[in-house]
This record gives C-alpha cells, sequence and structure tokens, in this order.
C-alpha cells in the first residue's frame, strides 16, 4: 500500500488521526498543528550573532568548524547532536557530515557553561549525519551513505568506537531508543526510505546492541501497523537492499529525525520530502501525522523534545529555524539564523537540566557544501520543562 493510501486508511470513517500517547492530548488531523502565537513570545530583531530569539533568552557561538575549541579543531558540517550530564558539568556531542572522514567530536562544559575540554570520539567514517543518544550515556552516529553502519561512540572518551552490522546497512539517519520495550528506533534517509526497530539481545551497557532483530514497519491491513524482520540486515552489495527485502514494508519520504517520548510512550519521527512529522505510538501501534503543512515550519529535519510534551523541529534550510510543536498542536518559531541561507539547522539538544539549546549552522555563512563554515550554537533562557 502507498503512503498515501495508507493513511487514507488510517483516517477512513473517523476524519482524525488518533494519537492515543499521553503527549497529545486529542485526536489531530493531519494538519491540526498549526502556526499560531509562541508560549514564549515573539522573535525579536536578530543579535549581533545572527540569531533572532525570544525576549529573555541569549544566545552565543559555542565553535566554529575548521577552529580551534577546546584543544582540538572543531569538525566541518555539523550535524546530529546530544548532550550528556558528566560530573558538575555536562557534555555536548556532535557529527560531522563529512564524506570519508566524518565522525563526531564532543565539547565538555563546565558548571558555569564556560568550555572546558573537547575531543574527537570517532574518526574515518562516513557522511556521519544524525543518531541518538542511549540510557547508558553512549552516542549512536549515524552513517548517512549507501551501506552506512551505525556506530556507539563513547561521549567521555574511555572507548573506541564500535560498529553493529545487525542494525541494518543502509543510509542511516537519527536513532532513538525506547527505554520501556528496550528496543531502538531508526530512520532511513531515501525517498522510499523504511521506519526501523531493533532489539538487541542485552540491554543497558557498552556493546549491547552488538547482536538482535532488525524489524521493519508495514502495513498490516485496515489501516494498522506491525512489525516484520528483516531476513539480512547485512546482506553484502549487490544482494537486496534493507528496505526491500520486506513487501508489506511502509516507504517513508526522506526519513530524518527521530525522537522518543518515554512520558508519552511515541516515537516521533520526521520524513523531509513531504514535510511532516510522524507519531508511532509503541503501546497502541498506531502510526498518526501530527504535522502536515508547508508553513510555518518548512523542510523538516532533526527533532528533540521534552518532558512536558513539547517538540523541537529543525529546518533544512526555509526559514532556518527551529520550530516548537505544542501538545495542543501550536506551531512556532523559536529561533531563525539570519544571513545563512545555503545553511541548514542541525543537531538540536538540551542540556542536562533544560536550560540551554545546542546547535548548529551546518554550512553557516558561506553555505560552502564541504561545511567549512559551520557554526555550533548555544541558547540559554527560560525553557518549558
Amino acid at each position: 500500500m502507498e503512503r498515501r493510501s495508507f493513511l487514507r486508511a488510517v483516517t477512513a470513517g473517523t476524519g482524525a488521526v488518533a494519537v492515543t500517547g499521553g503527549l497529545w492530548h486529542a485526536a489531530a488531523t493531519p494538519a491540526a498543528a498549526a502556526a499560531a502565537d509562541s508560549p514564549y513570545g515573539p522573535l525579536r530583531a536578530p543579535d549581533a550573532h545572527g540569531l533572532a530569539l525570544p525576549e529573555g533568552f541569549t544566545g552565543r557561538v559555542v565553535a566554529r568548524s575548521t577552529r580551534p575549541v577546546g584543544g582540538i579543531t572543531w569538525h566541518g558540517a555539523p550535524d546530529g547532536g546530544a548532550c550528556f550530564a558528566d560530573g558538575d558539568g555536562w557534555i555536548y556531542v556532535s557529527n560531522s557530515e563529512l564524506p570519508l572522514i566524518g565522525g563526531a567530536s564532543a565539547i565538555r562544559f563546565g558548571p558555569d557553561g564556560s568550555v572546558t575540554a573537547a575531543r574527537r570520539i570517532l574518526t574515518g567514517t562516513n557522511l556521519n549525519c544524525a543518531g541518538g543518544a542511549t540510557p547508558w550515556h553512549t552516542w549512536l552516529s549515524c552513517e548517512e551513505t549507501y551501506r552506512g553502519r551505525v556506530y556507539e561512540t563513547d561521549p567521555y572518551g574511555n572507548r573506541s568506537a564500535s560498529s553493529y552490522a545487525a542494525m541494518g546497512r543502509f543510509k542511516h539517519e537519527a536513532a532513538a531508543c525506547d527505554t520501556d520495550r528496550r528496543v531502538v528506533y531508526l530512520t532511513e534517509d531515501e525517498d522510499d526510505g523504511c521506519f526501523y526497530r531493533f532489539t538487541p539481545a542485552a540491554w543497558g551497557a557498552w556493546g549491547a546492541l552488538s547482536e538482535g532483530r532488525l524489524d521493519v514497519l508495514c502495513d498490516a491491513g485496515g489501516g494498522a501497523v506491525a512489525w516484520r524482520e528483516v531476513p539480512d540486515p547485512d546482506a553484502p552489495w549487490p544482494w537486496e537492499q534493507t528496505r526491500t527485502q520486506v513487501d508489506e514494508a511502509l516507504h517513508f519520504d526522506g526519513g530524518e529525525g527521530c525522537y522518543y517520548s518515554p512520558q508519552a510512550g511515541v516515537c516521533y519521527f520526521t520524513t523531509k520530502g513531504d514535510n511532516r512529522v510522524w507519531a508511532y505510538d509503541a503501546g497502541a501501534h498506531t502510526l498518526a501525522v501530527v504535522y502536515d503543512a508547508d508553513e510555518p515550519l518548512g523542510t523538516v529535519d532533526n527533532i528533540t523534545g521534552r518532558a512536558g510534551g513539547d517538540l523541537y523541529v529543525a529546518e533544512d534550510g526555509g526559514n532556518m529555524e527551529i520550530n516548537i510543536i505544542t501538545p495542543t498542536g501550536t506551531v512556532a518559531p523559536v529561533v531563525r539564523v539570519d544571513g545563512h541561507p545555503e545553511s541548514e539547522i542541525t543537531g538540536p539538544a538540551f542540556s542536562p537540566d533544560g536550560s540551554r539549546l545546542y546547535f548548529s549552522s551546518q554550512r553557516g555563512e558561506s553555505g560552502f557544501v564541504a561545511g567549512t563554515d559551520g557554526v555550533t550554537y548555544e541558547i540559554h533562557g527560560p525553557f518549558r520543562a
């Protein structure tokens, strides 16, 4: 069944797509999340860094590609990211979406927000786009390339990275850990990509994801969805690709960001080809669309969220904004980067205390595709819990 036909089947007879998780408090039509006044108020004029922010928020630059930070040279094309607690400070990890030399780096911040150190935690990989944090405080760095791998990396620099073929060989984008069901959801950046679930043989420690079962989300008929096992996640080239191994698999137009809300039991993911934010309710086994519009949020990409239910979605180009989507359906910009018309916003992640939001402009003012002009920012302010 084609994607749009499937969506019609989901909504048939009801006129609505129901998200049954606790985060979204009512049924929502595909376009129910729409532009409205931001809970933070309107954006002010851009500051000295080109950041347009609401009243009460401040921004700064923490790193620039090819320039020193914390004892290393910050990587080009900064992409997916996450934050990790570290004693009285915290760490922000960022991927590098460069070919052949991609990898990932980590910046350590002290309790006052000052940069105290930085390190490379992954080197020699290819087009590391997004990824996801694990509950045991490691970073899954995903290669967005043909037959790409997932690498487990150590933000604290104590272990060398490991790759896991069991998680599939495809154009990986993002990963999100479901701590309730002990699975990892994975997106695929193809115009006919799939949405996957990896169930490891073990859970809770470094290397636990080295073995397990990879499933793909499928049409189960009558608007229902179900998981089916991928027969050979590590099929050797040029054998059948991962996304074509199961006939019933649902296909999505350019899978991007992925975020699991433990409060709602819902995994949210974005598809850039049709500019949608999807919600997979893991308990009810239902799939819904919670944003399906062109404005104010365009070219959806990386996504993160807060315990109170707010989602934060970054734009791949568009107006160069991060937009909030609230549980009541409000969509509004929280930050805009001015003067970077050929770039994209990547890697949104909150500090452990929730007061700081980190992200990057991947190609900066120049828009140079080699990513040597990337800028990594920090926004500090009264974010909602």
